[in-house]
């Protein structure tokens, strides 16, 4: 048996115009457990204007263009660049533990999965930031998330993400996955703990990702909010929007989990009871009513959305 440790991992990173957060995305690699030189990173952008690719180029020299939108950017990094038995695909913006890649490559090994979702910690001290990252504690492995971690051959076998798409192409993309095999979460997170220990840490240091990737031993992904923008969160929310009729008619308005997705009731409110996920809830009512005012909000834009789209058939 080939040990753990053994298997190229890759790990592909989609840009466009990140020069504030490509540099902590991949600084964060560096302090992975498992052996760097069995990781391989990728860096795929879109035409950015901006010192992006300059910035990759200090971690990697596999540093490509392509577009016009992510899931290009993703398919052309994973199907014909990355040579890892195992990959994960990462925003920009995203930071990863340090025991994220050993523990993703052991627990695929050990329980025979092809893919794993991984828990996602939402970065700020705002309010609204705090709301998103106790709204995010959530989804985990549900069908609101989707697989980072997948095997490369059972990527392949899906054919990558939907060009067609932009936002919802994550969830087709899972679907797809879970139709080949198992799949799982590949780590559990205490929502108090996590809370408690990012108080730890100091955001103007310069050691700060050096200082985020060790604070927890489970393998997470870290989302930089910590400049949370509220106008580009719903802008980015309407636009995904604009997909999601491609979405419902590929798999049709009665597969269950779209008849989950788009329901009010599972998206409002079942989502947060579930699994005893209610007592969470009942310790943190202030932050669900964050919560509960940004989907609000975000639901009243996609039925305006909709209702304009009609209107001018």
């Amino acid at each position: 048996m080939v040990a753990k440790n053994q298997f190229l991992f890759s790990i592909i990173v989609t840009t466009k115009n990140e020069e504030k957060n490509i540099a902590s995305c991949l600084e964060s690699i560096q302090f992975q457990t498992y052996p760097q030189g069995k990781i391989e990173i990728i860096v795929v952008d879109n035409n950015s204007v901006d010192r992006t690719k300059k910035i990759a180029k200090r971690y990697t020299d596999l540093v490509f263009n392509k577009g016009p939108e992510r899931s290009k950017q993703r398919n052309f990094g994973i199907l014909e660049k990355a040579h890892g038995e195992y990959l994960i695909y990462l925003d920009a913006d995203m930071i990863l533990s340090s025991t994220l890649v050993e523990k993703a490559v052991e627990k695929l090994e050990q329980e025979n999965l092809i893919a794993l979702y991984v828990p996602e910690i939402v970065l700020g001290d705002s309010f609204w930031s705090k709301a998103r990252r106790f709204e995010r504690s959530f989804y985990g492995g549900t069908v609101i998330d989707c697989v980072r971690v997948i095997r490369k051959d059972a990527f392949q076998k899906t054919g990558g993400f939907d060009l067609e798409m932009t936002g919802p192409e994550d969830w087709d993309f899972d679907k797809k996955i879970r139709n080949l095999g198992k799949v799982a979460l590949v780590d559990q997170y205490n929502f108090e703990q996590i809370n408690k220990n990012l108080r730890k840490i100091n955001f103007n240091s310069q050691k700060w990702v050096a200082e985020l990737t060790r604070l927890h031993r489970q393998a997470l992904i870290y989302h930089n909010e910590i400049e949370f923008d509220f106008k580009k969160y719903l802008t980015k929310k309407v636009f995904y929007s604009k997909s999601f009729d491609v979405y419902r008619k590929k798999w049709g308005e009665d597969d269950p989990d779209v008849k989950k997705q788009f329901s009010l009731w599972y998206r409002y409110f079942k989502v947060f009871l579930e699994n005893k996920k209610w007592q969470r809830l009942a310790r943190h009512l202030f932050l669900f009513l964050g919560v509960f005012f940004l989907r609000f909000i975000v639901g009243v834009i996609f039925v305006y959305s909709r209702i304009e789209k009609q209107s001018t058939k």
